[in-house]
């Protein structure tokens, strides 16, 4: 069998994550992934920004996405 590449190691990684940081199934995670990232991409393309703070005492900062 093949190796994984990088960006599925990464994804999965990255799954594992959020299952492990709220205790969502895998499908519920990426099914909320996609909802975020739609979210997003529709007030970026609506011309809005999308702010983001890392902790409340930080400051706000504009999420850029390539």
């Amino acid at each position: 069998m093949p190796a994984a590449s990088t960006s599925t190691r990464t994804s999965g990684s990255v799954i594992d994550r959020f299952v492990e940081l709220t205790g969502d199934s895998t499908p519920d995670g990426i099914n909320q992934a996609l909802s975020v990232y739609a979210y997003i991409e529709q007030v970026l393309s609506e011309g809005g920004p999308v702010i983001v703070q890392d902790t409340p005492d930080s400051p706000p900062q504009k999420l850029v996405i390539f």
